[in-house]
């Protein structure tokens, strides 16, 4: 879910990889494009088990590694033709009653375990109750805060192409791992909210990633995935991407491009 706490100017190129992990967890990078004026955040709802503990969900940063998702591209020689439709380290002791907040390499990230702790969050980085109302299907889930810094002048290409407003920003991938509450989903936060409402449908720039047990091969119907020519170690460095990816299985790619349905995304195995 692509939820910002204020406006934005623009977004595009989101790329996300998904891998479950042991124990009923799920591996998340995402990374995009911005342009926003002034400081915000962006808010990942997470369908981890109701009521999770404030240390559930464990930040990982791949600062030094801006290239994971140009890397992982390498692995998919032939690009699938776009589809038009688809489906689918801290900062120390907070104050009081405050959220933890993590130092994640470019990013200061929380986890807000319920929608009632927004509360202990500054007035920037929240949305309103509002649009929470509008996504009942939120009510019990937790939420990954990444606080990120707009408000740059437009560079020279910005210009060039007649952009007036702020500058574009590539973000080195944010990265994460949580509990999963179905540990036979994978899960890509998807959903826009781009400028404070909850529109029906969507353009959609994004390219999923993963890898899964048991994963069908692509069909070439507007729901399938394509898979990698090789292991996904080939390309991506499992070091330097913090052992986020297992570099001995393949990875499967899926593109959302053009105007669809407003949802987030959810992949199941064949043996889901």
């Amino acid at each position: 879910m692509c939820c910002f706490s204020q406006a934005v100017e623009y977004v595009s190129n989101t790329n996300i990889f998904a891998r479950p992990l042991p124990e009923g967890r799920q591996a998340l990078v995402y990374s995009m494009s911005f342009a926003a004026a002034g400081e915000l955040a962006m808010i990942l709802p997470l369908p981890v088990p109701p009521g999770p503990p404030e240390d559930a969900v464990r930040f990982v940063s791949l600062e030094g590694y801006d290239d994971f998702f140009t890397d992982m591209k390498k692995a998919f020689p032939v690009m699938m033709a776009p589809q038009s439709r688809g489906g689918i380290a801290d900062l120390g002791m907070p104050e009081a009653g405050a959220l933890v907040v993590h130092d994640v390499g470019d990013f200061e990230a929380s986890f807000v375990p319920t929608m009632k702790d927004f509360e202990r969050l500054d007035e920037r980085f929240k949305l309103s109750t509002d649009v929470w109302d509008r996504l009942p299907q939120y009510a019990d889930w937790g939420f990954a805060v990444f606080k990120l810094k707009g408000g740059d002048e437009p560079g020279f290409f910005d210009r060039l192409r007649g952009r007036t407003g702020s500058a574009k920003k590539d973000v080195h991938p944010m990265a994460f791992e949580f509990p999963r509450r179905d540990p036979d989903a994978l899960f890509f936060p998807t959903v826009h909210i781009h400028d404070g409402e909850v529109h029906d449908q969507a353009a959609f720039d994004h390219t999923l990633y993963c890898q899964a047990d048991a994963m069908p091969e692509a069909t070439g119907a507007p729901d399938s995935w394509e898979k990698s020519a090789g292991p996904l170690g080939q390309h991506v460095d499992s070091k330097r991407s913090k052992d986020l990816i297992d570099p001995d299985a393949f990875c499967y790619r899926r593109v959302l491009l053009g105007m669809m349905d407003n949802r987030d995304q959810e992949l199941r195995s064949a043996e889901g």
